[in-house]
C-alpha cells in the first residue's frame, strides 16, 4: 500500500511538472492558432524550450538528490537534540520538593506506598 502511494506521487508529480512545461513552451511558442499543423519555427522554438526545461529539471534533481542526505542528517539531529532536551527537562522536574507552610519540609511517600484515610474519631480531635 505504501508503494502505491509513493507510485502514485511520482506520478502526480511528473504530470505537474510535464503540464506546467506545456503550459510555458506552448504560451512562448505557439503564436498563431489558424493553422492545423505546427509551422517549423514554432516546432523549432518548442524543441528548444522543452529540452532547456528537461535539462535544467535534470540538474534541479541532480543537486536535490546531492544535498537531500545532509538536510535529513541535520534535521535527525535537530529532532534528537530536542528529544534530549524535553528528557532532561522533564526529568529535572520529576518531583519538586513541597514546603508545609511552617518552616519544615513535608518527605515524599515512597513509591509502593499509599496514604492511609484518617479515621472520622481521630480527625474530630475526639477520642
Amino acid at each position: 500500500m505504501e508503494g502505491d502511494q509513493a507510485q502514485l506521487r511520482n506520478l502526480r508529480d511528473f504530470l505537474l511538472v510535464y503540464n506546467r512545461m506545456t503550459e510555458i513552451c506552448f504560451s512562448k511558442c505557439v503564436s498563431n492558432l489558424n493553422y492545423r499543423t505546427v509551422t517549423m519555427d514554432e516546432e523549432r522554438c518548442l524543441d528548444s524550450c522543452a529540452s532547456k526545461l528537461i535539462r535544467s529539471n535534470h540538474r534541479l534533481m541532480s543537486a536535490y538528490v546531492g544535498l537531500m542526505p545532509g538536510i535529513v542528517q541535520r534535521r535527525l539531529s535537530d529532532q534528537e537534540a530536542k528529544l534530549a532536551e524535553l528528557n532532561q527537562s522533564s526529568s529535572s522536574e520529576s518531583t519538586p520538593e513541597l514546603a508545609s507552610g511552617d518552616g519544615t519540609d513535608v518527605q515524599s511517600i515512597p513509591s509502593g506506598e499509599s496514604l492511609q484515610p484518617i479515621p472520622s474519631s481521630a480527625a474530630d480531635g475526639s477520642s
